[in-house]
C-alpha cells in the first residue's frame, strides 16, 4: 500500500500526487491518501479513470481515501 500523508500540503500538491501514484500502482494494490479535507474533485477523475474510493472521516479532522482499481476493491 502507498500512503501518502498529505494533510500538510497546500492544493493542488495532494491530487497531484495522487494522479502520480496512481500512475505508478502495481495491479492489485492500493493508495491511502490522508488529507485535511475531503477532496471531493478528485472523486469524479477516479470515478472517469475507472478507480474505487473509500473514504473515512477521522476523529481529528482528517479523510482517509483508500484507492484502487474499481475492479480490485473487493480483493482487499
Amino acid at each position: 500500500m502507498i500512503v501518502l500523508d498529505a494533510r500538510d500540503w497546500e492544493p493542488p500538491r495532494p491530487f497531484e500526487a495522487v494522479l502520480q501514484a496512481l500512475c505508478d500502482l502495481p495491479p492489485g494494490e492500493r493508495i491511502r491518501l490522508v488529507v485535511g479535507r475531503e477532496p471531493l474533485p478528485l472523486y469524479a477523475v477516479l470515478e472517469r479513470n475507472g478507480y474505487a474510493w473509500f473514504a473515512m472521516a477521522r476523529d481529528d479532522g482528517a479523510f482517509e481515501i483508500d484507492i484502487c482499481e474499481r475492479a480490485a476493491f473487493g480483493d482487499k
